[in-house]
C-alpha cells in the first residue's frame, strides 16, 4: 500500500500570496518515485470475474488572468462572478458546483451498494484559483474522497500540467517544471501520500507530441516524476508501421525514439474517438464495454477497457445530463452482479496493477508511436539517427506530403535554448528563454554549494516561474487580437520584469 515517508514537512498552499509550485523538489520526488501497489490491495474487483471493462475521467481547468482588482491575477471562474452579464458567465455558479459535485456523487453511490470509478484531472491553477476566490468548501469536498480511506478504492487522481499547457508547444525545458509544478501544488492541498497515489498523467488537450525530441523528453520527464502511463487520444497514435490501432481497447506501450538513438516507453491507455463530453455524460464506455469480451496479450486472458474523458463542467450536457446519466449506469451495475463482475468500472491504475498481477507486461503490451512518424523511421533507422539525419528526412517528408508537420518544440538536446532563439516568434518562447537564462546558472552554481535556502524556495524565483508557466495556458495559446491576448501579453510583461530581480 502506497504511503508518504515519514518526517516531511507540511506544505502550505500559498506562500508571500503565491502558489506552492516549488521548492521541495527532492521532498517530491521521494514520494512519487514509490513503486508499490496502489489499488492492488484495496480493489473489490477479481479480474477472473470481468468480461471487459471502461473507465470514466473528468478534466477541469480555469485559466489564471490579470484581470482582478488592480490587475491581480485570478482564476477566469472568479471572473466570471464577478461579470455575470458578459457571455456565458451566468454559468460561473454551475460550474462551481461541477468542480466540487463528484464529491457528492461518489459517497452517495457507494452508501446504495455501488461500485463506483472515476478518474479526476483538475489543473493546478484551477486549484490555485478556487482557493483564491475563497471557495475553501469545493477543496474540503474533494479532500474527503481522496483521503479518507473509505472513498481512495472508487477516486483516482490523475497528473497534468500546472496551468494546461499543451505538450507539444511547450518549451522542452519547462515539461518537468509544469510536472513537478502540479505535484508541489497538489501535496500542499491533499497532503503526500495523496500524492504517492497519482501515477497516471492526463495530458491537456490530449496533445500529443510527435517531434522525436520531444516526445522522448516528455516521456522521460513524466518517467522522471513517477508517472506509469498516461492516457492517449486514439487518433494521435500509430502503430510502428503507421497503421491505425488494431487494439484500442488493450493498454499500448507508447515508444519514444529520439534524434541521438535512444528510446524510452510508457504504458498509455487509449482515450477513444469521439464527441468527449457528451460520451462522458452519457456513460457511453459503459454501454460499449458491453459488447466487448476478454482478448489475450502474451497468453494473458483479460478484459479490455473503454477509456474515456472529457470536460467535466463545459457545456449542457455535463452540466445536466452527467449526474442522471453518471448514477444510472453504477445502478445498472449494482443490480447486475453487484458491480463487480461482467462488465465493471475500474479506475487507469487499478486496471493496470490487475492485469500485471495477472501475468501481463508491460513490455508485451502492443507498440504504438505518435501519428506520422513512420514517415521519419522509414527514412532514417533509429540505431543509426543524429540530429543531423532527423532534421532531414523531417524536411524530405514535408515536401512530399503537405500534410504532414512537426507541432510544437523541435529543439534538441544538444541545442542551447538561449541561442538561436532570436528566430522563435512569441512571448511564450521569449519569456521561457529568458527564465532560462537567467536561472540556469543560479541553478547549476548552487548545486556545487550548500545554500542556506534553496533557489527554488525563494519567493523571487516562485514568482518568476509562475508567470512562465501561466504564458504557457494553452488559453494563450492563440495570439490574435483582444482580450485574451491583452491577457497574455500583460502576464508575459510581469514576468519579464520578475526576471529582473535576479
Amino acid at each position: 500500500m502506497v504511503s508518504a515517508p515519514t518526517r516531511l514537512p507540511v506544505l502550505s498552499e500559498i506562500i508571500d500570496g503565491l502558489p506552492n509550485i516549488s521548492g521541495w523538489e527532492a521532498e517530491v520526488q521521494s514520494v512519487v518515485q514509490q513503486d508499490q501497489p496502489v489499488f492492488l490491495h484495496r480493489t473489490n474487483i477479481r479480474l477472473e470475474n470481468v468480461t471487459s471493462a471502461f473507465a470514466v475521467a473528468l478534466h477541469m481547468h480555469q485559466p489564471t488572468i490579470p484581470a482582478g482588482h488592480e490587475g491581480a491575477l485570478i482564476s477566469n471562474l472568479q471572473n466570471m462572478f464577478e461579470n455575470p452579464h458578459d457571455g456565458d458567465n451566468h454559468n460561473a455558479g454551475v460550474f462551481a458546483w461541477c468542480y466540487s459535485r463528484i464529491a457528492d456523487f461518489i459517497p452517495e453511490l457507494v452508501a446504495k451498494g455501488c461500485n463506483p470509478r472515476v478518474m479526476l484531472d483538475y489543473s493546478g491553477n484551477l486549484l490555485w484559483g478556487l482557493r483564491q476566490m475563497g471557495r475553501g468548501d469545493v477543496l474540503d469536498n474533494l479532500k474527503r474522497v481522496t483521503c479518507d480511506p473509505t472513498y481512495q478504492p472508487y477516486v483516482e487522481w490523475l497528473g497534468t500540467m500546472w496551468s494546461h499547457a499543451v505538450a507539444p508547444s511547450t518549451p522542452i525545458p519547462d515539461l518537468k517544471l509544469h510536472i513537478q509544478a502540479w505535484q508541489h501544488y497538489f501535496a500542499s492541498v491533499f497532503g503526500w501520500e495523496a500524492l504517492a497515489r497519482v501515477k497516471g498523467f492526463s495530458p491537456p488537450e490530449m496533445h500529443l507530441p510527435n517531434h522525436p525530441d520531444t516526445l522522448y523528453e516528455y516521456i522521460k520527464a513524466l518517467k522522471e516524476c513517477g508517472y506509469r502511463w498516461l492516457m492517449v487520444q486514439e487518433h494521435s497514435v500509430e502503430t510502428l508501421e503507421g497503421h491505425s490501432l488494431q487494439n484500442r481497447h488493450l493498454p499500448h506501450r507508447l515508444l519514444a525514439r529520439n534524434s541521438h538513438g535512444e528510446t524510452i516507453s510508457i504504458t498509455a491507455l487509449i482515450k477513444t474517438q469521439g464527441s468527449d463530453t457528451k460520451l462522458v455524460a452519457q456513460m457511453q464506455p459503459y454501454y460499449e464495454a458491453k459488447t466487448l469480451s476478454r482478448q489475450q496479450i502474451s497468453g494473458v486472458a483479460i478484459p479490455p477497457i473503454v477509456t474515456q474523458i472529457g470536460d467535466g463542467e463545459n457545456g449542457g450536457v455535463m452540466m445536466n445530463e452527467f449526474p442522471d446519466g453518471f448514477k444510472n449506469a453504477w445502478y445498472d451495475m449494482s443490480q447486475n452482479h453487484g458491480g463487480t463482475s461482467g462488465v465493471v468500472g475500474l479506475n487507469g491504475t487499478e486496471y493496470l496493477e490487475l492485469i500485471e498481477a495477472a501475468g501481463c507486461k508491460p513490455e508485451d503490451y502492443p507498440a504504438c508511436q505518435p501519428v506520422g512518424q513512420h514517415l521519419i523511421w522509414e527514412r532514417v533507422s533509429p540505431e543509426s539517427a543524429t540530429p543531423e539525419k532527423v532534421a532531414e528526412a523531417i524536411e524530405a517528408v514535408k515536401k512530399t506530403n503537405h500534410n504532414f508537420h512537426m507541432d510544437g518544440a523541435s529543439w534538441t538536446n544538444d541545442l542551447s535554448w538561449v541561442k538561436g532563439y532570436e528566430n522563435v516568434l512569441g512571448p511564450m518562447n521569449q519569456l521561457s528563454a529568458l527564465f532560462h537564462q537567467k536561472i540556469d546558472p543560479l541553478m547549476a552554481a548552487e548545486a556545487n554549494q550548500s545554500s542556506a535556502e534553496p533557489l527554488t524556495r525563494q519567493t523571487r524565483y516562485r514568482e518568476a516561474l509562475l508567470y512562465n508557466l501561466l504564458t504557457q495556458t494553452s488559453c494563450f495559446r492563440y495570439w490574435g487580437q483582444g482580450t485574451w491576448t491583452d491577457y497574455a501579453r500583460e502576464i508575459y510583461r510581469r514576468g519579464e520584469e520578475a526576471l529582473h530581480k535576479f
